[in-house]
């Protein structure tokens, strides 16, 4: 709860932003009691093990820069999750989901042991896609009206990071 002041904040600053890449938002989006509810949801799916919320802050003075979301993590023979991501506008374009993503890979593969993580962003969302590509998640296609966004059902790009690509990267970085 201490961080809903600072996390409405940088969200209502940041609606006309974000809107073109989010779900229509809720009236009472950025409520305490909103953010309370969130957080319940939240320390449920954790302990339930079927999603992961985690907030992105900068270096310098803790501020709180955005968002990463594992969710639907699926277990048995997929051993998969998807991942979802917001930045807010003063701290776009600086790189720091390249390196909030780029730090939660290990949680993703030697934590949760998964086998692929999963991503999707509309065709013309290029910032998203350059961070995609430099995290080293592969384009695999094009799904149809796949997630409604801002009140429309939008295609987007599908992307996934293998385990044996994650492998890979740790290698080239030796």
């Amino acid at each position: 709860m201490d961080d809903w002041a600072e996390w409405a904040e940088l969200r209502a600053r940041s609606r006309a932003f974000l809107t073109p890449w989010e779900p229509t938002w809720p009236e009472d989006s950025l409520g305490r009691d909103h953010y309370r509810r969130r957080l319940r949801q939240q320390a449920r799916e954790w302990r339930a093990g079927e999603a992961y919320s985690l907030f992105i802050f900068t270096n310098e003075g803790r501020r709180l820069a955005g968002g990463i979301n594992l969710s639907n993590v699926r277990r048995g023979v997929a051993q998969a999750a998807a991942v979802g991501y917001w930045m807010g506008q003063p701290y776009a374009g600086q790189g720091l989901m390249t390196d909030g993503l780029r730090a939660t890979l290990p949680f993703v593969f030697d934590d949760l042991r998964l086998h692929r993580l999963e991503a999707a962003c509309l065709p013309h969302n290029e910032p998203s896609k350059g961070v995609l590509a430099k995290v080293g998640f592969h384009e695999e296609g094009l799904a149809r009206q796949y997630l409604r966004i801002n009140g429309q059902w939008a295609d987007h790009l599908l992307f996934a990071l293998l385990r044996a690509d994650y492998d890979a990267l740790l290698r080239a970085a030796r």
